[in-house]
């Protein structure tokens, strides 16, 4: 924000240095960008964070001097004469969108000369780098950057109808700019339209169709209203950034838009000549004012660390515009907010307020803040085991955008749910909200290829967007989930992937059964189960997969939801007694039917092992030659244990009785 100090004196003595002014705006969140000289004018750029709207506007910026050095704050009364003709018997304004206009004031002039403006509105403007067009639109120019509320200036006689309507766009309408550039809207844009078409693109620009020129003798002067989201959104697609978008994505003062609206006209009549109608034509709801807030002035030296006079606390929130509802009762008092500032809705808000006014500086640094220590959440504690696991296992931690483009998303997209794009966005490519983590992966293992770094092996822990819709659960519109890429194999990566799960809670059990998802190589993918939850997947991509990302080797990836595993976390470490007496291993080799998952083989073992099983372990699998067509090979092992003496090979032998029968009998087994 450039502020003109010889503006900024029309509203509030400077009778302090510039140094001062900066420093003391500087100390209080306003924080100095620079200073320089501009035409024999000193003007300050200011940095104001997006939620001081107020501070868009000189008079805002003033209010906080006046607080700051305890200086009397003039703001101009605004005062118009008008003739006895109603405003209402010559145009009308109707609000067909009311959640994205919230209320318009319009205003007529009749009879105004248009001309350069004086020497001194233009000095102005130019000290703050805004360009001299004539005397009407400086004046809008002028007020908005006195008052921060956007207004624009219509040539009333080239209002078809002499009426304004605000509506959204129709699909393919279109509109050319005073920028002299056309715009082609969308449904959905909110518009100023005549009886005709759109003349303005509401909260962005005006048309050039209805802009103010040489020739024009009747004004209508708006201001308004509109939604922030609405017009950030049109902005942003539009390419189209102004002033007043600016403004109006951060919200205006809606208890100041007739002030504002008065303020113009006061200039124009006084600069431009004319009559002005009584009355405004006014569409739209007034606005309410903002809930009362309390403030325990007991919690003031708890959160800062020191004691400010009760007296003064009222004093400081009093001058910053807050109206005081009542008095001191019981160490509580209770405040209504201004309308410039409707961030201040909580407690905290206005303890921050006194804090900055009475000086930070003013606060010790060994000042003593009462502090609780917390502790960690579960969520913590699991992603720190990840990290933990994952790095151990060789891996790198990734961090990447949320966004994707529309070629990432289509890489790996195991789920159906329609794709979250933002079409306003600034990244006109990367602008769809990623369904997985797997394909941002896959760009930075191809990045970590062209540098020579060969098979980087990454895991990220972050969100996917599936949802937009509020009534659905957000972890399941936004799940969180653990993606990794590697080039180990694929048996490699089901170890890795049941090590971390059992890192998490050590009786944690993953199972996975095949997968049909299309960037998977046949026969090498897997849905994954944990404790008999859905978990995720794992395989090994395709070829046509790497070679639309650009990588030359192999890679298996895998991706689970981090809440799944949060449900089964059990990370208080559990006692086992080391095993005093020696474990028996037994492998068989079974040939099976090519259907015949390996799950259903480990579950029938399990089942019939008996109560001496220790563990059943994977040891290979075969197919091909010596073996029938249709029929597969796997070799298994199974390991017995008592806890309590060593065990005899009858009693083995008896066991593994069991299982043979079993699987002959439920599987179709054969033992070779």
């Amino acid at each position: 924000m450039l502020v003109s100090e010889s503006w900024l004196k029309e509203y509030v003595p400077l009778d302090m240095s510039i140094d001062e002014l900066t420093h003391r705006l500087t100390m209080t969140g306003l924080n100095l960008e620079g200073v320089e000289d501009v035409d024999g004018q000193t003007t300050i750029d200011l940095e104001v964070t997006s939620n001081r709207p107020d501070c868009l506007g000189h008079i805002g910026v003033a209010r906080e001097v006046s607080v700051i050095f305890d200086k009397p704050l003039t703001i101009p009364d605004a005062e118009v004469k008008t003739l006895t003709e109603k405003t209402a018997n010559t145009t009308s304004v109707d609000i067909e969108c009311s959640d994205l206009c919230h209320q318009y004031y319009a205003r007529v002039i009749r009879g105004v000369k248009i001309a350069p403006s004086p020497e001194w509105l233009q000095q102005r403007l130019k000290s703050v780098g805004v360009a001299v067009i004539n005397n009407v639109v400086d004046i809008t120019n002028y007020v908005m950057l006195e008052c921060a509320q956007p207004l624009h200036a219509f040539d009333f006689d080239k209002l078809d109808g002499g009426r304004i309507i605000v509506r959204r766009a129709n699909k393919g309408e279109k509109l050319v700019a005073i920028d002299q550039r056309e715009y082609e809207l969308v449904a959905g844009d909110c518009v100023i339209a005549d009886a005709a078409r759109p003349v303005a693109i509401a909260g962005v620009m005006g048309g050039r169709d209805t802009e103010i020129g040489d020739q024009t003798t009747t004004v209508l002067v708006e201001t308004a209203s509109f939604a922030p989201l609405s017009v950030r959104a049109t902005a942003r697609r539009l390419s189209l950034f102004s002033p007043s978008s600016f403004r109006f994505e951060r919200g205006v003062d809606r208890q100041r838009i007739d002030w504002a609206n008065r303020r113009c006209c006061e200039l124009i009549l006084e600069l431009a000549g004319g009559e002005l109608l009584d009355e405004p034509v006014v569409a739209g709801v007034a606005p309410n004012g903002l809930p009362p807030i309390e403030i325990r002035l007991s919690q003031i030296p708890r959160v800062l660390g020191i004691d400010i006079p009760d007296d003064e606390v009222v004093d400081i929130l009093s001058s910053l515009g807050l109206k005081q509802h009542g008095g001191v009762d019981e160490g509580v008092v209770r405040f209504e907010s201004p309308g410039w500032r409707r961030d201040l809705t909580r407690e905290c808000d206005l303890i921050e307020e006194v804090a900055r006014i009475h000086g930070y500086e003013r606060i010790p640094i060994d000042s003593e803040v009462p502090l609780s220590p917390t502790s960690r959440t579960l969520h913590t504690r699991v992603v720190d085991r990840t990290r933990e696991t994952l790095t151990a296992l060789g891996f790198f931690e990734a961090i990447t955008l949320s966004f994707v483009s529309e070629d990432q998303l289509e890489l790996f997209r195991p789920r159906a749910s329609d794709a979250l794009k933002v079409e306003h966005s600034s990244r006109k490519h990367e602008n769809v909200l990623r369904q997985s983590l797997i394909p941002s992966l896959l760009e930075s293992r191809r990045e970590n290829e062209r540098h020579g770094t060969w098979n980087a092996e990454l895991f990220e822990t972050a969100s996917v967007y599936l949802s937009a819709d509020s009534n659905v659960p957000n972890e399941q519109a936004e799940p969180q989930m653990i993606g990794m890429v590697t080039g180990r194999s694929f048996g490699e990566l089901k170890g890795i992937v049941e090590c971390l799960a059992r890192r998490v809670s050590s009786s944690a059990q993953v199972t996975a059964s095949p997968s049909d998802i299309p960037q998977f190589v046949s026969g090498r993918a897997a849905e994954l189960q944990l404790d008999g939850k859905p978990w995720g997947w794992m395989g090994e991509l395709n070829r046509t997969v790497l070679d639309k990302v650009g990588l030359r080797d192999a890679a298996n990836v895998a991706e689970v939801d981090l809440n799944v595993l949060k449900s089964v976390a059990n990370l208080v470490p559990e006692y086992a007694a080391v095993p005093a007496f020696p474990s028996m291993q037994r492998d068989l080799n079974f040939e099976l039917d090519l259907d015949v998952t390996w799950q259903q083989l480990e579950t029938v073992v399990r089942d019939s092992a008996g109560p001496l099983l220790d563990s059943v372990q994977f040891v290979d699998k075969y197919q091909g030659q010596q073996i029938a067509a249709g029929k597969k090979s796997y070799v298994i092992g199974v390991v017995y244990r008592s806890a309590e003496r060593t065990l005899t090979a009858d009693e083995v032998d008896e066991a593994q009785k069991n299982v043979i029968e079993r699987c002959e009998k439920e599987l179709g087994a054969k033992q070779r």
